[in-house]
C-alpha cells in the first residue's frame, strides 16, 4: 500500500519539476523577448509618416512594447546595419541641411553617423553603400528628440547647418545632442550644457567619442560660470522646461548668441504654467522674448509627439532692414 502512496506523489514531484524545467524555457523565451525589444526599438525608425502618429507607436517611449515584441524582433533583421527594406533603402538629403529622409518600406528621419560603428542610445544604424563606400546613418526618433519632433511637424528653419556652432541649452543624457553633433559635423561645434550630474555623466560619455561636443556641467542660469568654455555662437537651442526658461535664454544670448543669430526654443507649457491653457502661456513666453530683443519668427506645436509643447524660433537683435 505504501508503495503506490510513494509513487504517486514522487511521480507528481518529478512532473512538478518538469514544469519548473519549462519554466526555465521561458526563461530562455525572456532572453528573446528582450533580443526583440531591441530589434522592436530600431524597427521605430521604420515608423515614417503614418504610423508615427500612433502616440504609443514609438517603441522607445512605451514600455509595454518589451514582451510583446518578442517573436517578431527575433524573426526580424540582425540589429547592425538592419533595416527593414535592406538594400532596398535610399537615402535622401532634407531640407534642412545635414539631416536625411531614409526612404525604405516606411520612411525614417535619419542623420549622418559622426563616428560609424557607435549607438548613443540604443537607436538604430543604417549603412548604405554610395560609390563604393558605406555611410552610416543613424534612426532619429521623434518621440525622443523635440527638435526631431519640429522637424517631422514641418519646421521652416532649425538654423544649424553644417560646420555651424550651437550652444544647447538642457542636453539631458546627450540624445538629440548626438544627433545635433551629426548635422553640424567635424567642422562644427556643440556646447552641451547640462545641470543635473547625473545626465551629465551620460553627456560626458557621449563627448568622449564625438569630438564636436564639449560638455558643460553648470546651471545654465548663470552663463557666467562657463563663459571661459563657450565662444560666441550661430544658435541657441534650449530645452530646458523652466519657468524662467525664457529669461535663461535671454541671459545665454547676451552672452554668446551673434548678432542676427537664431534660437530654437522648445517650451513645455505645464513646466510654466500648468493652471493656464497651453496657447495662453505660449503667447505669455513669446512677449518675454520679444522684451529681450529675440525675435519670434516661427512657432509650432510639437503634437501628435509630445502633449502641449511648443517650438519657438527666431532671431536675436535682428539687422536693421534699410542695411
Amino acid at each position: 500500500m505504501g508503495k503506490p502512496d510513494f509513487n504517486s506523489p514522487r511521480g507528481e514531484s518529478r512532473g512538478g519539476f518538469r514544469g519548473g524545467r519549462g519554466g526555465g524555457g521561458g526563461r530562455g523565451g525572456f532572453g528573446g523577448g528582450r533580443g526583440g525589444f531591441g530589434g522592436g526599438r530600431g524597427g521605430f525608425g521604420g515608423g515614417g509618416g503614418g504610423k508615427f502618429e500612433k502616440r504609443g507607436g514609438g517603441g522607445g517611449r512605451g514600455f509595454g512594447g518589451r514582451g510583446g515584441g518578442g517573436g517578431r524582433g527575433r524573426g526580424g533583421p540582425p540589429k547592425r546595419g538592419g533595416f527593414k527594406g535592406g538594400k532596398q533603402v535610399i537615402i535622401e538629403p532634407h531640407r534642412h541641411a545635414g539631416v536625411f529622409i531614409a526612404r525604405g518600406k516606411e520612411d525614417a528621419l535619419v542623420t549622418k553617423n559622426l563616428v560609424p560603428g557607435s549607438e548613443v542610445y540604443g537607436e538604430k544604424r543604417i549603412s548604405v553603400e554610395n560609390e563604393g563606400d558605406k555611410i552610416e546613418y543613424r534612426v532619429w526618433n521623434p518621440f525622443r528628440s523635440k527638435l526631431a519632433a519640429a522637424i517631422m511637424g514641418g519646421v521652416d528653419a532649425i538654423h544649424m547647418p553644417p560646420g555651424s556652432r550651437v550652444l544647447y541649452l538642457g542636453a539631458a543624457s546627450g540624445t538629440t545632442v548626438s544627433h545635433v553633433s551629426d548635422i553640424v559635423g567635424p567642422e562644427g561645434l556643440v556646447y552641451a550644457v547640462e545641470f543635473s550630474h547625473r545626465s551629465g555623466r551620460d553627456l560626458i560619455n557621449v563627448a568622449k567619442k564625438r569630438t564636436n561636443i564639449i560638455p558643460i556641467i553648470e546651471d545654465a542660469r548663470h552663463p557666467l560660470k562657463y563663459r571661459m568654455l563657450v565662444g560666441m555662437v550661430d544658435t541657441i537651442f534650449a530645452d530646458v522646461a523652466q519657468p524662467d526658461q525664457a529669461r535663461i535664454v535671454s541671459l545665454n544670448a547676451q552672452h554668446f548668441l551673434k548678432n542676427g543669430g537664431h534660437f530654437v526654443i522648445s517650451i513645455k507649457a505645464s513646466c510654466i504654467d500648468s493652471t493656464a491653457q497651453p496657447e495662453a502661456v505660449f503667447a505669455a513666453e513669446v512677449k518675454k522674448l520679444q522684451a529681450d530683443k529675440l525675435k519670434p519668427q516661427e512657432q509650432l506645436t510639437l503634437e501628435p509627439y509630445e502633449r502641449d509643447h511648443a517650438v519657438v524660433v527666431g532671431v536675436f537683435r535682428p539687422p536693421p532692414k534699410n542695411a
